[in-house]
């Protein structure tokens, strides 16, 4: 039975085994699906059947692309879930992610953690480290203000917390920088490569 679940770039999936990986997969991509680890959905195209994911290691530059069957999936968690964890699992993340939640709440309905911090609240996982960006997502079915892209920067920049944020437009992702500094073309990520575009919305 496939599952008919809407999957969209950084949503975590469990179930991807060594036994969907090419043959000439690294060691350590082997290591992390026999430890259980989720994998990530990516930006791209795949066959209707399978889901494009990523596999990340402990390091930042360990990351492998790979497929993986649809029907593999036994677990999906989207970013949003993410901002629901209990903080007091991840003492030494709690003051960032008060910070954060403060700043959100005043700016955006549907948004989540991605990336190392998104995979640690999900998976327990220490990835985070001091210097670790945190990678928040913002789904942004309607256009987003310039004017409140640059308030919502300027208000973390306060709060000396460094955040790497990604608008999802229905038509793919845009980096929330690039959106603020707008000086005519932003480039949108979509699934078949990314494009330059003047209004990423139409």
């Amino acid at each position: 039975m496939v599952m008919k679940l809407k999957l969209e770039a950084h949503d975590l999936l469990w179930g991807m085994t060594v036994n969907y990986l090419a043959n000439d997969a690294p060691h350590w991509v082997k290591e992390v699906l026999l430890r259980g680890d989720p994998v990530v959905v990516r930006r791209a195209i795949s066959p209707v059947d399978q889901v494009t994911v990523g596999v990340r290691g402990q390091f930042r530059h360990q990351r492998y692309a790979a497929q993986m069957p649809r029907s593999a999936i036994n677990r999906q968690l989207k970013p949003e879930a993410l901002t629901h964890v209990d903080t007091q699992q991840f003492a030494h993340l709690a003051e960032r992610l008060q910070t954060i939640s403060s700043i959100m709440k005043n700016f955006s309905g549907c948004w989540g953690y991605t990336g190392s911090f998104g995979f640690e609240l999900a998976t327990g996982i220490k990835t985070v480290t001091q210097q670790s960006d945190i990678d928040l997502l913002m789904r942004a079915e309607q256009p987003f203000a310039q004017k409140q892209a640059i308030e919502l920067l300027e208000n973390f920049q306060q709060a000396g917390v460094n955040v790497d944020i990604q608008l999802q437009l229905p038509q793919g992702g845009l980096a929330l920088k690039e959106w603020a500094r707008n000086s005519g073309k932003v480039l949108l990520k979509r699934s078949d490569g990314a494009v330059l575009v003047e209004n990423p919305w139409n």
